[in-house]
Formats: structure tokens, sequence, C-alpha cells
């Protein structure tokens, strides 16, 4: 990738400023940017950070927003970073950070736009034509624009191909690997997620009543549970709740609303399974999350899904088919072999692209090239 214009930053003045969501809000923005702020980039580039959204209401996100584009403003006056690193998704989120990308033009800093967004593409294509023109100008004057993966890169370059596009994934720190159940125990499935049509949780939980149907084994008089399932997240949680009472899932389904980063970590090292059978997804962190355990994953063959876990390192479903949901958990649930095999190849494909040091480095790298950065 070539970046014109560029300015020649010696190590001592490097500085980058980083806008985003609320590194306490929900989604995987937030994930992100707290795993990079452990890292040797954040400090090695005096990293700040300004917020723009939070959850909430539309008032209160508003005045997060203003409050976050005075700050960035000021920021640009006073310290005048080095490069300017924006993460966007869709929708709300791209004009907000367009607002704050062309008011950094005068500035003549360079700027990064990253985005994070699954549904980006759809988003532009039902914008209207000057939003579309936006959307394709900004694009095109960045100094980089950071895709996730190959898949999200070339649908950026559908949209805007003068843009100077560069992959860099999404980032997690491997943690030990989940242990497997013991005989007799049950395996242990987990969704986490907004829970809704777009994550699939409905389907999952019409395809955990044809498992529930056929992983029991007769222990004597009674019936043992050969897999358990459990989902986490926000969204239709009092939908997802009827759906499992009304098919009787009660016994083998337990469902959260949001849990926190902490609790989120607890499930995942208990379970043995990750299951998202989403209708688009980016590069969801849940899967990188269980990943980074060596948990086998069932996902859906979409967005970059196919990248992260294709070539055996998980099971690849159709988003819409409940019946291959359903046979792909039933073939994780009872194969141990294969199950441990998949969480075996997911967590050394983690190490390989997605480790958080790695990542950090790729920015580094991405920093010095756009900023002509050098060592004094």
């Amino acid at each position: 990738m070539s970046v014109p214009g560029r300015c020649l930053v010696r190590m001592s003045e490097r500085s980058a400023l980083w806008v985003s969501t609320s590194t306490q809000t929900r989604g995987g923005i937030a994930t992100y940017v707290r795993e990079l702020q452990q890292t040797d980039v954040w400090s090695d580039w005096r990293i700040r950070h300004i917020t723009t959204h939070v959850d909430g209401p539309k008032s209160v996100k508003l005045a997060a927003f203003v409050r976050g584009a005075v700050q960035f403003i000021v920021e640009l006056i006073k310290s005048r970073p080095a490069v300017i690193h924006l993460h966007s998704s869709a929708d709300a989120s791209f004009l907000r950070k367009s607002i704050l990308f062309w008011i950094s033009r005068p500035f003549n800093v360079p700027v990064i736009l990253h985005m994070h967004g699954s549904d980006f593409q759809d988003y532009y294509e039902r914008s209207p034509r000057p939003i579309q023109e936006l959307i394709r100008r900004t694009l095109s004057r960045a100094s980089a624009v950071v895709a996730l993966g190959e898949v999200w890169a070339d649908r950026l370059r559908a949209i805007a191909p003068s843009a100077r596009i560069t992959v860099i994934p999404n980032a997690v720190r491997p943690a030990p690997r989940v242990s497997q159940p013991a005989p007799g125990e049950p395996v242990h499935v987990v969704f986490l997620g907004r829970i809704g049509d777009r994550k699939g949780a409905f389907r999952l939980v019409d395809a955990w009543a044809q498992v529930s149907a056929d992983g029991t084994q007769v222990g004597g008089s009674e019936k043992v549970n050969t897999a358990i399932l459990t989902i986490a997240g926000d969204g239709e949680v009092e939908k997802a709740r009827r759906r499992i009472r009304d098919l009787g899932l009660g016994d083998t389904v337990e469902l959260h609303e949001w849990l926190s980063q902490q609790a989120v970590c607890e499930l995942l090292d208990r379970a043995q399974v990750l299951v998202l059978p989403s209708r688009s997804e980016g590069q969801p962190m849940a899967v990188l999350e269980a990943m980074a355990r060596g948990l086998c994953i069932v996902s859906s063959d979409v967005g970059g899904l196919a990248e992260m876990i294709g070539g055996g390192h998980g099971v690849i479903v159709p988003p819409d088919d409940v019946e291959a949901i359903a046979a792909a958990l039933l073939l994780v649930i009872r194969n141990d072999d294969f199950r441990v095999r998949c969480g075996a190849a997911a967590y050394a494909r983690c190490e390989d692209q997605f480790d958080v040091r790695t990542v950090s480095r790729q920015i580094d790298c991405l920093y010095r090239q756009i900023t002509g950065s050098a060592t004094p």
C-alpha cells in the first residue's frame, strides 16, 4: 500500500489519537480497544483515546458525540497528533467518524479509518446517493483504510476502488486451553451476542430442540443430557425465553442477559463449543475469544467467518438451515476426537494470526508507513 504525502515523524514525536465508542459499551469495538490498550503500541505511540459514542438513549448518544467532537478539535489544535485512528462501524457510526475525518483535513494529519461493521456493504447500498458519495470520498481520501479480512477488503474496494486498503485482523489475547468433559459429563455449548434474527439465536433454539431430542442417553431409569446450551446476550431475551419454554428445553438450556467481560471469560473457560449461526458478521470477537481457548467453533458461512475457521479449524453451516445447525452440533457433541481436533486447530490459528501482540506490531508498522516514522 503506497501512501502519498506522508510526513517524517521522529520517535520522540510519536503520538496517535484514537476515536471510538466507549470502552465500557457492549460490542466488539470496545473489546478491541481494551485489548490494544495493554500492548506496546499504546505506550510507544502515546495513544490518547476519545469517546464519541456510549450506550443509552439518543439524547445521551448525541451529547457524547458533541463532547467527543469538541475534545477532538482541542486535541488537533493543542497536541497535533502524528496520526488519527478512527474506529467505525456502519450507519450513524460511520457518519460520526466522517464528520471528524473532514474536520481533520485542514490540519493535514494522516487519518486511518478502521472499518469494523459487518453490514457496511448493506449500509452503502441502501443509502441515498449523497451519502454514497460521502462514503466513497471519505474512504478514498483516508491515508489508510483497515479491513478486518480479505472478504471485507474486497467489498470496500468495490465501493471505493481508489481507497488505500490494508488488512489487519481483530485481536485477542490467548488464554489457557479449555478442558474436555469427563466421562458422563455433558458437553457445554455456548452462544454469545445480541439475541435476535441477525445472530441466529432463534434458529439455534429450534436446532437445539433437535439436538436435545437426539442428545440424550438412558442411564438406568433416567435420561442423562449429553450436552447443555448457554445463551447469553442482550436483545430479544424474553422472546428467546418463551421459545425455550414452549419447546420444553428448560432442562438443557440456560439463558442469561448481557454478561460482564469477566463473566464471559469464565463462561468460555467452562465450555467446549461456541456456536454462532449469524446471517452477517465481520470478524466477531466472541469467535476469537473462543478460538483463544481452543473451543470448537460452529458458525455460519457469512462475512469473514470462513476466513477464521475454514479449512478444518471449525465447522461451517448455512446460516438459515436449522437442520444443518443441529447436525453440526450433534457431530461436535458426539465425536470427541473431532471436537478436540477442531479446537486445537482454532487455537493454533489464533496464536498465529490473531494474537494481540502480533496485531499491535501490524498497527505499529502501519503508523510508521503513513507517517514516515524514523528513529533519531
